[in-house]
């Protein structure tokens, strides 16, 4: 049993809860609430509070926030909050519940132990099925003087992986499974890899139970966490002692571990909505403290809200009061959770004013791009919403990078074999001059992907010509329609060779590639070992193995792992393929040699730009620097052979780097193992990608220059299963 505990007055500042020496402060931001309790819980799962602490206007408000300070009160105790104000009406949309026990919003450790979603639906006490904040000393860590990383955009490999997913199959073999500490054991992998950045699925405390009634019928629930309650929070379900509040220690653990590694962290976060979804939604926080000001709703009725993101709610992000609560957000995790960047999930939403029309300026997007403490941190949009909103290329801000949904979608048709994208094709292996460089922005503005965990895997998209999500509940509603995938001649798996050798042919022709495009490359975890998630295109609900990689293919595909490595090892071996500034086809200063030069099936031709059965894309890249080697890069996805003529270069020889057709380990060559070839001419298999680089003449029997490739025999290729 606890003691009751003495009282003062308090401070409203900071929001959320302050350990000190001789007791915690507590303070919450509420407009419009007439009435607050704290409630002081002995252990996450304690049904009913020890104490109940009233706090009367006169000696705990000052303007908008509740404050109290109890004496005394150790760490590891667990609190929530009660609030009661106006009644719900169509005039102010305020919904408080004087019975409804509430999260902090600015809490750092959260349980959902009790949790039960649809009790917070209803009006009335639900004390002992609510999620509890924790009393948490977030200043005892050391980081071993731990800072974010400052890796270079254009130097950057990005890596999207599912936190749970990644390690949660039993073929994993880590201690923890499916837990930010598990993640740190495949490190090793990470880094052989080579990938230089996580992209990590949302992490930040969100509802599991957020699924639709048939879905979670099934015993599914909300497994990829786009449904965030507690933005400061890391989500305890990837926590191993969640029940002692070790969430910010074990974030802070992976995150210095993969610094130590080289390796930046990017974190998936979900601004545009919460997972209070609409009207009938449950009240976990925001909706029983900040009423309608926390989000869009209708200007004539505000018990009404709008849905600019297809889960009920949208955040009303450029409010004064949500915009700090937001820009504060992330300034923390960077300042306090070292991480290196932030994606932003349906990111057009946070462009939408409170009367839910897009702004020019919205200053959300452009506090964050000012932010001084947010100045060396990777800013990515999703730039589009729910509801329509389009805006790549034209995304609010300078500084953002975006997701180029224009390339993903060129990319995927090319690989399929479609008419009339080549002059695309090229633009976007460009940078996407025609989206940034008008706008004084550069090629790193778009962030190149052909998968995200959203859509098809890469093996799906050479295995499915339809989505087959039955799994989720949904009779197949879910998901999107258009997928531009295609199967070669079998739905789904096969036991007929020629279509599985084409398969991983094509695999590896999408990496190739992504890896030679100019921008920012994003890579989904489990691609690299074709993983497969059976047709299904949308399973956010499927924590299971279904999701889960299974590291087994990483045995069984070994041949497109090893491919990927390498490709990554080509890439940051050749500046040429990391530009900051767009391509001019301008000749350079030092060579008598263009940066890059388009050619037909002929050397020196123009490709048939206009013509739309034009399936065959050639050009050349020059080196940067004069010892650099050039680049000579033949995308062939038409159905037929072709001898392809190549470009004279003075007093250089071209050796083949990559030919897709060629079985392992041939498709790819490390420089030290190459040769020159024999002929001025290469033959170029249907569905492939080669890759030639020349080096010059003197150098043929000699080393080979400085920065080049390890020999094969020392490119070890990391087995994750040992």
């Amino acid at each position: 049993m606890h003691k009751k505990y003495t009282l003062k007055s308090g401070s409203p500042y900071p929001n959320g809860v302050q350990v000190e020496e001789d007791g915690v402060n507590f303070s919450i931001t509420s407009r419009h609430a007439t009435q607050v309790e704290l409630l002081l819980f002995s252990q996450e799962d304690s049904p009913r509070p020890f104490q109940i602490i009233s706090l009367h206007k006169g000696s705990h408000h000052t303007f908008f926030s509740w404050h109290v300070f109890v004496e005394n009160l150790p760490t590891g105790i667990w609190y929530g909050w009660r609030i009661d104000g106006p009644s719900f009406t169509r005039e102010s949309g305020l919904r408080f519940d004087k019975e409804k026990v509430l999260l902090d919003p600015w809490a750092r450790a959260v349980s959902d132990k009790l949790w039960q979603r649809k009790n917070a639906c209803i009006p009335g006490d639900n004390c002992d099925t609510a999620m509890r904040a924790a009393v948490v000393d977030e200043k005892d860590y050391d980081w071993e003087g731990d800072i974010p990383l400052a890796i270079r955009s254009e130097k950057a490999i990005i890596y999207e992986l599912h936190v749970g997913g990644f390690t949660s199959h039993p073929s994993s073999k880590v201690k923890h499974p499916g837990t930010f500490l598990g993640l740190i054991e495949k490190i090793p992998y990470l880094q052989q890899l080579g990938i230089t950045h996580v992209e990590l699925l949302p992490v930040m405390a969100f509802d599991e139970q957020d699924v639709p009634p048939h879905t979670s019928e099934l015993g599914l629930k909300n497994y990829w966490g786009y449904s965030t309650h507690s933005f400061f929070s890391p989500h305890p379900g990837y926590c191993v002692s969640q029940h002692q509040a070790s969430h910010l220690t074990e974030f802070r653990d992976l995150v210095k571990a993969l610094h130590q590694a080289g390796i930046g962290v990017i974190m998936d976060v979900v601004f545009n909505h919460t997972s209070e979804a609409g009207v009938d939604g449950p009240v976990i926080n925001f909706k029983g403290i900040a009423g309608n000001s926390f989000y869009l709703t209708d200007m004539h009725d505000k018990r009404i809200f709008h849905d600019y993101t297809g889960c009920g709610n949208t955040v009303n992000a450029n409010h004064p009061l949500v915009s700090n609560f937001i820009i504060t957000c992330l300034e923390y995790w960077v300042q306090e959770m070292h991480v290196d960047g932030f994606r932003f999930d349906l990111a057009s939403a946070l462009a939408r004013g409170e009367d839910g029309h897009v702004m020019q300026d919205p200053p959300l997007v452009w506090g964050i791009e000012l932010s001084q403490q947010l100045a060396k941190t990777k800013l990515i949009a999703e730039a589009w919403d729910a509801a329509g909103l389009y805006q790549v290329g034209s995304f609010p801000g300078y500084r953002w990078g975006e997701w180029n949904g224009m390339y993903r979608d060129v990319i995927r048709r090319f690989l399929r074999g479609d008419s009339g994208v080549s002059n695309e094709v090229a633009t976007r292996l460009c940078g996407s001059s025609d989206l940034y460089e008008h706008q004084g922005r550069l090629p790193i503005s778009g962030i190149n992907f052909i998968t995200c965990h959203d859509g098809f895997t890469l093996s799906d998209l050479f295995s499915y010509n339809e989505k087959h999500n039955d799994a989720n509940g949904e009779s197949n509603r879910d998901g999107c329609n258009n997928n531009l995938s295609y199967n070669f001649g079998a739905e789904g798996p096969t036991q007929n060779a020629a279509i599985n050798a084409l398969r991983h042919k094509q695999a590896k022709n999408a990496f190739a590639i992504l890896l030679l495009s100019h921008g920012v490359p994003m890579l989904l975890a489990g691609d690299e070992f074709l993983h497969s998630q059976q047709g299904n295109n949308n399973g956010y609900c499927q924590d299971n193995e279904l999701s889960w990689l299974d590291w087994t293919d990483s045995k069984r595909n070994v041949d497109v792992l090893r491919f990927v490595q390498q490709m990554i090892q080509l890439r940051k071996q050749h500046p040429s393929l990391m530009r900051r500034n767009f391509l001019s086809g301008a000749k350079l200063e030092h060579r008598d040699i263009a940066d890059i030069s388009w050619h037909g099936l002929e050397p020196g031709q123009p490709p048939e730009w206009n013509n739309p059965e034009t399936r065959i894309l050639a050009f050349t890249l020059a080196g940067i620097n004069p010892d650099d080697p050039d680049l000579h890069v033949i995308m062939n996805m038409s159905e037929d052979k072709h001898i392809m003529q190549l470009p004279s270069i003075f007093n250089r020889t071209w050796c083949l780097a990559l030919d897709t057709s060629l079985r392992s380990p041939n498709d790819i060559i490390p420089p030290e193992l190459q040769k020159p070839l024999s002929k001025p001419s290469y033959p170029v298999d249907s569905r492939s990608v080669v890759v030639l680089e020349n080096v010059d003449n003197d150098l043929l029997h000699t080393k080979k220059s400085p920065g080049f490739f390890s020999k094969l025999a020392d490119m070890k290729i990391f087995n994750p299963n040992e």
